[in-house]
């Protein structure tokens, strides 16, 4: 199936949420417990654009899946190193496009000078520990119960992958707006799949 990535906005909200639920109503996959509505996704859509990459995947005019970075830390040190996450609508699973999102979200996150990128799995979870480690992410370790839900205590592996080299004097990252207009921007964003409308 063709497969294109642009960036994710507010307008897709709807979309992500139902990629989303079942993730929050169905399993321990995400920590939250009521699945946010499409307003609420918007929300979180807007927020994440000001400073790091949230992008989608299209295939065939279907939205696929999206993955985006996020602070990894609030204190100043931590500036250089970001979370992700990425979730893939079920009909669309084990078609490349996880792999497709990572592979742009990387790049992008590259672009502004972020280092590290951590990830955390709830487990047990197999297939995404798998596809983690396929993408350059390495085991750090395991928060042991530290999550109760749908009647469990659950562990969280944390992998972490390094994004670029790190140097003894490093710029503070760019933000997404700043990097927006580049050909470089637009060469990163095509690295996991052709750019949508591009």
């Amino acid at each position: 199936m063709a497969k294109c990535i642009r960036l994710a906005t507010p307008m897709d909200g709807p979309a992500l949420a139902d990629i989303y639920a079942p993730a929050v109503l169905d399993r321990a996959t995400s920590f939250e417990l009521a699945a946010p509505d499409g307003a609420e996704m918007a929300r979180r859509v807007e927020a994440t654009l000001a400073r790091t990459p949230w992008i989608v995947c299209v295939t065939e005019g279907v939205l696929a899946g999206y993955a985006y970075a996020s602070a990894h830390r609030a204190r100043p040190a931590y500036q250089w190193s970001v979370d992700v996450s990425a979730y893939v609508n079920p009909t669309c699973q084990r078609s490349g496009v996880g792999r497709a999102l990572y592979r742009s979200l990387i790049a992008v996150l590259a672009l502004q000078g972020f280092r590290n990128a951590y990830a955390g799995i709830a487990l047990p979870n197999p297939a995404s520990v798998g596809f983690h480690e396929a993408l350059g992410f390495t085991p750090v370790g395991v928060y042991h119960r530290v999550g109760f839900k749908l009647g469990a205590w659950h562990d969280v592996m944390w992998l972490e992958r390094e994004i670029s080299p790190h140097d003894d004097a490093p710029e503070e990252p760019l933000s997404l707006p700043r990097v927006l207009r580049s050909e470089a921007y637009h060469a990163a964003l095509s690295a996991g799949a052709g750019i949508c409308g591009g």
